[in-house]
């Protein structure tokens, strides 16, 4: 089992920055895919980025010049630096955890609250 709590969602007005966290906690030796998903009421929840334990990175396309996802295998943590964030960046942002390449055995935080407005 891997347990995920994520930090450092809130307000921010438009233009502003926010990073998130994830801490991984649980059974486990290491975690081939960390990731960030975000979900705004009444749409379907979206990859926003996601890193491997290599360190490959992947973004959705209207992400890439503004977030940014990096990790600490050593520390099992996660982070998304969020930049020039807009109104339609509010959502609810999870973590999320692959821990073998080979399974398709997925876990989730608990997500955090991002809203953006003036």
């Amino acid at each position: 089992q891997v347990q995920l709590v994520e930090s450092g969602g809130g307000w921010v007005q438009p233009g502003g920055s926010l990073r998130l966290s994830c801490a991984a906690t649980g059974s486990f030796s290491s975690i081939y895919l960390m990731a960030w998903y975000r979900q705004a009421p009444g749409k379907q929840r979206e990859l926003v980025a996601s890193c491997t334990s290599g360190g490959t990175t992947d973004y959705a396309a209207s992400m890439e010049d503004r977030f940014t996802i990096s990790r600490d295998n050593r520390k099992n943590t996660v982070d998304l630096q969020m930049d020039r964030l807009k109104p339609e960046d509010t959502a609810v942002y999870f973590c999320s955890a692959r821990p073998r390449f080979n399974s398709p055995a997925r876990f989730w935080g608990q997500g955090t609250q991002v809203t953006v407005s003036s």
